[in-house]
């Protein structure tokens, strides 16, 4: 008898073990969950960090998002701020970790702001902003309260870098963030939106090229292409000269807007190649929908606030329904259009 309680102790105590070790990793939601759900405009976004290295391509989700931020990060490889309301990802990644700008452009949209841990400096930047987050790691410097809440999993079949396997779902992520008591109530997507514009009113301009090197970091493959496709209106991805799919159904990204910021990106900061780009304050902006291009500027007063994107005679920009998706650039010679 004592030796079978010896051993109903020992298994007692490696599946708590076990259960520990796991709580806060997720698996794939089942294939009933699969797919979009209708959004509401009165919902908490969910914001989530996607990278863009060779190794993370094709990307997850991308495709099901309603706004993607898109900017430089450390040796001029671009990340992307997902930002998801009207749809539900089962898929989302690589997710990667956070940068204050790209808090500071997710704050934008008042977001659940996700991401797979930071830098030690980050994590209290990114407390400071007020917004609820989930991180994959907790923070271990003692600049914030942040700890390990996001559920993830890992799929060793896209790569043998870890770095490059962690994915999560929009769906856990909201049920996470409801058993955390966070409020989901929420604006949804801060913009003015209209109607597709009838086909006699679509404009010409075919091409849209953008370019993410700066002063210090002009890697190969970040270069951008939306090329316009008249009859569904929207615009086709292309990155580094091919096609940008997504991973789980093969189809090119298509969207229905596309904004180029011009803003001040400086760097490297720091041994680490750390970079920094102006959220506040206002810049040109060109933006494209319906086959034409808008001259501009955006502008927001702090990092709480939502972007205004105007055009040069001060009238709010318009967005055609559907997804957007938000390049950030050095100056304005990084943009051309034909």
């Amino acid at each position: 008898m004592k030796r079978k309680s010896f051993y109903l102790a020992i298994i007692s105590f490696v599946v708590m073990v076990l259960f520990l070790g796991t709580a806060f990793i997720a698996v794939p939601p089942p294939l009933d969950d699969l797919g979009s759900k209708p959004g509401s405009s009165s919902t908490r976004p969910i914001a989530i960090m996607v990278e863009n290295s060779f190794a993370a391509r094709p990307q997850s989700g991308l495709n099901l998002a309603d706004v993607v931020v898109e900017a430089v990060d450390e040796y001029g490889i671009t990340r992307f701020v997902a930002i998801f309301n009207s749809n539900d990802a089962p898929v989302v990644g690589p997710v990667r970790s956070a940068r204050p700008y790209y808090a500071e452009f997710a704050n934008a949209f008042n977001p659940i702001y996700v991401f797979f841990g930071t830098y030690p400096e980050c994590y209290g930047m990114i407390e400071q902003t007020g917004m609820y987050t989930l991180s994959a790691m907790s923070d271990r410097s003692g600049n914030s309260s942040i700890t390990a809440q996001a559920p993830y999993w890992r799929d060793w079949g896209r790569s043998s870098i870890q770095e490059h396997t962690a994915f999560m779902s929009t769906i856990q992520l909201k049920q996470r963030a409801q058993a955390l008591g966070y409020d989901m109530s929420g604006a949804g997507i801060p913009f003015h939106f209209k109607s597709d514009a009838p086909s006699g009113q679509r404009g010409g301009i075919t091409n849209v090229n953008i370019d993410f090197s700066t002063a210090v970091y002009s890697p190969r493959g970040f270069d951008v292409r939306f090329a316009y496709d008249r009859n569904s209106n929207s615009y086709l991805r292309y990155m580094g000269g091919y096609a940008h799919t997504d991973y789980g159904t093969g189809q090119q990204i298509a969207v229905k807007n596309v904004a180029v910021m011009v803003s001040d990106i400086v760097g490297p900061l720091d041994i680490y190649g750390h970079m920094d780009i102006r959220t506040v304050g206002s810049g040109p902006l060109y933006f494209f929908n319906d086959g034409n291009v808008i001259e501009g500027f955006w502008s927001r007063d702090s990092i709480s606030q939502p972007f205004e994107f105007r055009s040069n005679n001060g009238r709010i920009i318009e967005f055609t329904g559907g997804s957007t998706w938000i390049a950030v650039v050095q100056d304005t010679s990084k943009i051309s259009y034909q």
